[in-house]
């Protein structure tokens, strides 16, 4: 029996499911689960625990324990669907070598770099990998086969391998949760739309940075300009496994 000849080409696998339909703002949009990654956006202490960066920054963080248990409704059912997940973490080597010196724009807008020369007994602290204000909150720590970018800017497309890993795996459609709504899952949104990706936030699943304001406007830019806005209860009906 002859064996198979080898096969190399663009071509994914055939997928022979059907679309499903994904209520969203400003119409609905058409997603094939195995096309389609949820993200994770910096889910870390330092955005989300108190204590952490934007804790002492001065950032309200009082509210940020239903988008957890939102994050991890969502992840069920993304897990379930076979669609990969990633999670980015955010922050720099402990000398802060990575956050750009003062010809970087980052070393004057970080709000967390402006925190520790206010309050230099922080420094080595926050956004440090392998710190306590590094890590992701407990609640959300990734299961094998689950994928981690680490990121030093705010935008998770910028100077990191998602763009790679994700064309390598055949997506197109990034279904985005985390924190900040406003800063972080907004830019990262932004560069996949100039990149082809299609871009939904799950808007219950998100946490902005300052004012309420500053959540409705970050989804309004989405909604009109640069993607769509769902909910972890619709994407969890629309892509509930039988």
């Amino acid at each position: 029996m002859n064996a198979p000849a080898p096969l190399s080409g663009y071509a994914l696998p055939a997928d022979t499911a059907p679309a499903r339909t994904l209520p969203a703002r400003p119409e609905a949009l058409s997603l094939k689960a195995s096309e389609t990654a949820l993200v994770v956006v910096d889910m870390q202490n330092a955005y989300a625990s108190i204590g952490g960066y934007l804790d002492l920054a001065g950032f309200d963080v009082s509210s940020t324990g239903p988008v957890i248990a939102n994050i991890q409704k969502a992840l069920v059912t993304a897990r379930a669907a076979g669609m990969p997940v990633v999670f980015f973490q955010n922050g720099w080597d402990a000398d802060y070598v990575e956050a750009g010196g003062p010809g970087s724009p980052n070393w004057h807008k970080s709000n967390a770099l402006k925190t520790m020369r206010q309050r230099p007994e922080l420094h080595g602290t926050l956004l440090a990998k392998g710190g306590w204000d590094y890590q992701l909150v407990d609640e959300l720590k990734p299961q094998p086969g689950d994928i981690l970018v680490p990121k030093t800017r705010y935008s998770g497309f910028f100077n990191t391998n998602f763009d790679s890993l994700m064309r390598s795996r055949g997506i197109r459609n990034l279904v985005f949760t985390g924190i900040a709504t406003n800063v972080c899952v907004e830019s990262s949104l932004r560069d996949g739309f100039f990149l082809e990706y299609f871009g939904v936030v799950l808007a219950d699943a998100t946490h902005q940075a300052g004012p309420a304001f500053a959540q409705q406007a970050a989804l309004f830019n989405i909604e009109t300009f640069f993607g769509w806005v769902s909910t972890v209860e619709d994407f969890c009906t629309t892509f509930v496994t039988a």
